[in-house]
């Protein structure tokens, strides 16, 4: 078999494939160890730097290498991706070298490639990068609430400083903005251990903003922040108001992107949604990629619920998961509030973790829901965010200002009540049942695809769960 079958493959390949993921994924790749096995086939062994680009090129491309491969060798190829052997020597200094100093304690190489710890190696320090290194992308749940925001961070991460800079991130609390920009750093820490990481909340950059200006000493603010190659920052919001932070943060973005450095941001609403903030910075945040992470479906729930019991040692029965997933539904944070109210319980009355058991581990969560959630609360609540009168929720008037809150209003009573679709007519001024059900039906369709309406339901949600 001709030894140049992966060069002919990869230039089929970059024909094939959008040239920004050819570069991303396949052009960096080290030429494959090819395998000739007669009529049986040939074995095209690839190695890859790490556990994240090997998923992520196993999961995206490997079906695709396989086929183009084995239509130019005319024969059954079957692609074997394996990790590069990044140390080469088992030398004691090797695992306690030190990546490039940031701001805190270092970080050793075996942290940064999430080496296991043996029992002779003492427990690590924390990192300079101020990076959680339980937040990774193999710990974040995949679903359909996270695609879009998942998928870029991917991108980023495999190839930092080219698309999507910045990656502007945001969706209401306890979503998995962080754990993404973790993920991120985590998986670039991992592919390049001398990186220099920084993630950090906006409220300790406008700490820093103002130490260094009560010190004059805004060189050392411009060191460590202008020479990154990755910053992360959460909460950006909070920038709001704060003129001198703001022009810092501006400085220390354009320095970054000129080098080209990659900058993470989220907030709790899109760029333009951004108050008292100048338009210069806004404009700079929604000049890359803006994705919005939203609130997890119902089987994403599911799936989050068992995969947290998996990392405590715990089954969680899927039938108790799905009843826990359909009574918490605001965000992650709550889920797993609510994971480990059932756990503790389960474990101090020493019974199995069943439904009566979640019913009675959450009965002030549940007690509090049915308490508040009404069809007259959320017919003031929706009146109260889009500014409209709550007679109008049953009124006959049908301009489109007043039809639509109508509508969002009728979705949530059939979302979060146990009203029936004619009870819940009757509470809007004696509408017929397919009044409601068109509306449903429409508010539902229109979630899936619009962002800001999303964005939106979700936030009247959380409110009415108080």
């Amino acid at each position: 078999m001709s030894a140049d079958l992966w060069q002919r493959g990869c230039e089929r390949l970059a024909a094939e494939l959008p040239a920004q993921q050819f570069n991303t994924w396949i052009r960096p790749l080290a030429a494959a160890e090819v395998t000739d096995q007669g009529d049986a086939g040939a074995i095209v062994t690839l190695r890859v730097p790490n556990r994240f680009k090997l998923d992520w090129i196993r999961n995206q491309y490997a079906g695709r290498i396989e086929a183009v491969l084995a239509e130019l060798a005319g024969k059954p190829v079957r692609l074997d991706i394996a990790l590069t052997a990044r140390i080469d020597a088992p030398a004691p200094a090797s695992a306690s070298t030190s990546v490039r100093p940031m701001n805190g304690l270092p970080v050793t190489v075996s942290q940064a490639l999430n080496l296991p710890r043996t029992p002779s190696q003492p427990a690590q320090l924390p990192s300079r990068s101020r990076l959680n290194l339980a937040l990774t992308f193999d710990t974040l749940v995949p679903g359909r609430a996270n695609q879009m925001a998942r998928t870029a961070a991917l991108h980023v991460a495999g190839a930092p400083g080219q698309m999507y800079n910045p990656l502007f991130i945001y969706g209401g609390v306890g979503l998995g903005k962080t754990h993404l920009i973790h993920a991120v750093g985590n998986a670039l820490l991992a592919d390049k251990p001398d990186a220099r990481i920084l993630y950090l909340h906006a409220e300790q950059f406008i700490t820093d903003v103002v130490k260094n200006y009560q010190r004059k000493t805004f060189d050392e603010l411009k060191a460590k922040y202008h020479q990154l190659d990755l910053l992360l920052i959460d909460d950006v919001q909070f920038f709001a108001g704060k003129e001198r932070t703001q022009e810092e943060f501006f400085n220390a973005f354009e320095a970054l992107l000129a080098k080209r450095a990659h900058i993470i941001m989220t907030s709790d609403t899109y760029p333009k949604g951004l108050v008292d903030i100048d338009e210069r910075l806004t404009s700079r945040f929604d000049a890359g990629l803006t994705v919005a992470i939203e609130p997890p479906e119902l089987e994403m729930r599911v799936a989050i619920l068992m995969r947290k019991a998996e990392l405590e040692a715990t089954l969680m029965p899927e039938d108790v998961a799905f009843f826990v997933a359909k009574n918490v539904r605001a965000n992650v944070r709550e889920l797993e509030g609510a994971l480990r109210k059932i756990l503790a319980y389960s474990r101090f009355s020493h019974k199995e973790i069943n439904i009566g058991l979640a019913r009675e581990a959450l009965k002030d969560l549940l007690s509090i829901q049915n308490r508040q959630v009404g069809v007259e609360n959320i017919q003031k609540t929706v009146a109260d965010f889009y500014k409209i009168k709550v007679a109008d929720m049953y009124s006959k008037k049908r301009p489109a200002s007043i039809a639509r809150p109508r509508q969002i209003a009728m979705y949530l009573a059939k979302d979060m009540t146990q009203k029936s679709l004619p009870e819940i007519g009757e509470l809007f001024g004696g509408r017929d049942h397919t009044t409601v059900l068109h509306a449903v039906r429409k508010i539902a369709a229109e979630r899936q695809k619009n962002t800001e309406l999303n964005q939106q339901l979700h936030v009247l949600e959380q409110t009415l769960k108080g």
